[in-house]
């Protein structure tokens, strides 16, 4: 077997992503593989609307489709994630950062309060 390496779309994971319905089914199959018609019970839209929603999935490589007899298992594909999880990482810094500031800020500001109470009147 070759190994080949493939390239995941940032772009197309994000599109996939900014549907509720579609995170719900990637929460889903985070707990296994699950056959279409099971993974289209647990929600109260119509299979033709989760099938559509499992197409767009696989078209971004987030889920994984086989054929078991009749059914199409679908299984969770998390190395696309990794292309959101790199973008995210610049924000996680950002907010890290101001977050830091903003508490050395407030701390500062309770100290300065608390010498004032403190000072004998």
């Amino acid at each position: 077997m070759r190994h080949h390496s493939v390239t995941y779309s940032a772009e197309a994971a994000f599109h996939a992503l900014s549907d509720p319905t579609r995170r719900a089914v990637l929460d889903l199959l985070r707990g296994g593989s699950q056959p279409a018609g099971q993974i289209a019970q647990a929600f109260p839209v119509s299979r033709p609307a989760i099938s559509k929603h499992l197409r767009l999935l696989r078209r971004a490589h987030l889920v994984q489709e086989r054929r078991e007899g009749r059914f199409r298992v679908y299984q969770l594909n998390p190395e696309p994630l990794k292309a959101v999880d790199k973008w995210l990482e610049q924000y996680r810094v950002f907010w890290q950062a101001n977050l830091a500031s903003l508490k050395t800020f407030v701390e500062a500001e309770y100290a300065k309060e608390n010498a004032q109470r403190a000072k004998p009147k």
